[in-house]
């Protein structure tokens, strides 16, 4: 097991936990963690793109002009790809980017990612992230506290009371939430600090291991 301080709402050291060794103590997969990331970008686009052939543009039919005597090239259809007006030659379809990766592969990247934060001094563990009001002052206060001046990325359990906290941060464009449910590889490895609450470590410890 590793330890780690955990802190109160003022930045205070209250006590030390241990995190599993499991999910915040490997060697981080850096080829697994690429592919997990890769997977939410692809499955992210559209795929709404289109062009028309010449089998679906306006037009043709009748040959453009005679076969000989112009000193032109020879034309059948004013549809041709080379013809303005023409249609696109292997042009983009509609199409999914998406691709499947196994679930213990997906498992095995939010494990590296996760530990590489905490190998990284990335990682910060609060007891609590519980609010009394929605006021984002108050939030944005904390976040000074600590020095969390880089996109953060706050991980809570859904059993937490973090509803005024979700609302207080909103406004902050640096700050994002998350529950240990929805947590992925894309948006861990995009924060440039990852803000734990107790229960949330304790969660992702079981869940993931």
């Amino acid at each position: 097991m590793t330890k780690i301080d955990v802190f109160n709402l003022e930045a205070k050291k209250v006590k030390e936990m241990e995190l599993s060794e499991e999910v915040f103590g490997i060697e981080p997969n850096t080829q697994v963690m690429f592919d997990a990331i890769l997977l939410q970008q692809a499955s992210r686009r559209q795929g709404t793109h289109d062009t028309k052939t010449r089998a679906e543009v306006s037009g043709g039919g009748k040959k453009p002009f005679r076969q000989k005597g112009t000193g032109r090239a020879r034309q059948g259809s004013t549809r041709a790809t080379q013809m303005r007006h023409g249609g696109i030659a292997f042009g983009p379809t509609p199409r999914k980017y998406g691709f499947k990766l196994n679930r213990k592969v997906r498992r095995l990247a939010l494990r590296s990612v996760l530990s590489a934060k905490l190998a990284n001094e990335a990682l910060t563990v609060l007891e609590t992230i519980k609010f009394d009001v929605v006021k984002t002052k108050e939030f944005k206060a904390v976040m000074d506290k600590f020095g969390f001046d880089k996109k953060t990325l706050f991980v809570v359990d859904n059993t937490e009371d973090f509803d005024n906290a979700f609302l207080s941060m909103r406004n902050i464009p640096n700050a994002m939430l998350l529950t240990v449910e929805a947590l992925n590889v894309y948006d861990v490895a995009n924060a440039d600090r990852l803000v734990i609450t107790e229960a949330a470590a304790n969660k992702a410890g079981e869940v993931f291991a």
